[in-house]
C-alpha cells in the first residue's frame, strides 16, 4: 500500500496522519522514487511545528530528505531510469513511500552504497561539508567549537574536522553523547548540563578563544558563543533547536572583538546541480573511504513517525535517525 504521513496543520507530533495515497505518475523533468528510507531532521520538527513555514503549506508532508529506487522518469529525464538507486534532499515530501521530484535534485548513489547510509547523510552530511568548507573554511591549526557534538550534524563534522587537522571542541547533553562525540573526532568535549561551556572553552583555549563556533542551538547558546570566540572569530549559526536568537545586535559583534556572524542555509549551496553533484560525491567519496562513518542510530517505521520526533526534540537521540516504509 502507498501511503503518506499527513500533517494537516501545525502542531505537536501527533497531527501526523497516515493517508493512502496513489502512486503518482512523473510529469516532464521528474523521477518516479519508491522510498526505500527516509531521513528526520530538526527542520521537519521546526516545519511541524510552525516555527518554520511548510514548503507548500498545510496539508503537508514534511521530510527533507531520503534514498530509492527510480520506478518511472518522465519526459526529458536522460540521466536516469528505472532501478536506479538515489537519494536526495529538498523542501519536504519525504515521509510518503512514494513520490515524483525534479531530476534535477536527484543524485545516483555509488555501487554498494547503503540506503540507510544515504538517508541519513544527505542532508547532514552537506550540511556538515559546507559549514567547515565555506561557512568558515578551516584550516589544520584552528580550534572551533561545535554545540550539538553527538547530533547528526556534529558526528560528521566532528569527523571531518579531524581529519583536516583541527582541533573540535563539542558540545553535548550527557556523558554518554561527550563520549560518543570524542569517539567521532572531537578532541574536547563539555557536558553543558554540568559545565559552563564558556568557561570550559576558555581553559582548554587558555584564554586564547577559538576560530568558529558553529551553533544550531540558538536562543540558549548564542550569548555564551560570542564569548568564546577569539578577535575575528566568526559565529556560524545554522539551527535553532532551543528557538530562535531574538536579541541580536550588530554591536555584540563589535563589543566581543570584531567578530563576523552568518547564517547559512543548505539550500542556497545545492541550488545549482553541479554544486549539488559537487558536494554529493565528495561526501560519498569520503564515506566509502571510511574518511566518515555515518552512525544510524535510531530506527523507526515511517507510521512511527509521531515516537521518531518525540524522541529527536527530547534530546534523546544521537548520530543519524532514519524511517523505513
Amino acid at each position: 500500500m502507498a501511503y503518506a504521513m499527513v500533517a494537516h496543520e501545525t502542531g505537536g507530533s501527533n497531527i501526523f496522519k497516515k493517508e493512502t495515497i496513489e502512486v503518482p505518475s512523473p510529469k516532464k523533468g521528474e523521477v518516479l522514487i519508491r522510498h526505500t528510507a527516509i531521513g528526520v531532521n530538526f527542520i521537519d520538527v521546526y516545519q511541524r511545528s510552525g516555527l518554520y513555514p511548510a514548503p507548500d503549506g498545510y496539508p503537508a508532508v514534511l521530510g527533507s530528505e531520503a534514498a530509492g529506487v527510480v520506478q518511472g522518469v518522465g519526459t526529458g529525464v536522460t540521466g536516469f531510469r528505472p532501478g536506479d538507486k538515489v537519494a536526495y534532499t529538498t523542501h519536504g515530501g519525504a515521509y510518503a513511500t512514494h513520490r515524483v521530484i525534479d531530476a534535477e535534485r536527484l543524485v545516483k548513489l555509488p555501487l554498494g552504497f547503503k540506503d540507510e547510509i544515504a538517508a541519513a547523510c544527505m542532508l547532514k552530511g552537506l550540511t556538515a561539508h559546507y559549514l567547515i568548507h565555506d561557512s568558515f573554511k578551516v584550516k589544520a591549526g584552528d580550534t572551533v567549537l561545535f554545540h550539538a557534538a553527538a547530533g547528526g550534524v556534529g558526528l560528521i563534522a566532528g569527523q571531518w574536522l579531524k581529519s583536516k587537522g583541527v582541533t573540535a571542541i563539542g558540545t553535548a547533553g550527557s556523558k554518554e553523547k561527550c563520549a560518543l562525540a570524542r569517539r567521532h573526532g572531537f578532541s574536547k568535549t563539555i557536558d553543558y548540563t554540568k559545565q559552563d561551556f564558556v568557561e570550559e572553552v576558555r581553559k582548554i583555549t587558555k584564554g586564547a578563544g577559538v576560530a568558529a563556533v558553529f551553533d544550531s542551538v540558538g536562543k540558549t547558546t548564542y550569548p555564551g558563543s560570542l564569548k568564546c570566540l577569539s578577535p575575528h572569530g566568526t559565529f556560524v549559526s545554522f539551527g535553532q533547536s532551543s528557538g530562535p536568537i531574538e536579541e541580536f545586535k550588530l554591536s555584540d559583534l563589535a563589543q566581543h572583538g570584531s567578530l563576523h556572524a552568518t547564517r547559512p542555509t543548505l539550500f542556497h549551496f545545492i541550488a545549482e546541480r553541479k554544486e549539488l553533484e559537487k558536494r554529493s560525491k565528495i561526501l560519498f567519496k569520503a564515506i566509502s573511504s571510511g574518511e566518515i562513518k555515518i552512525q544510524v542510530n535510531q530506527t523507526f517505521e515511517l507510521s512511527k513517525i509521531k515516537q521518531a520526533h518525540d524522541a529527536l526534540e527530547s534530546r534523546k537521540t544521537t548520530g543519524q535517525t532514519i524511517l523505513i516504509p
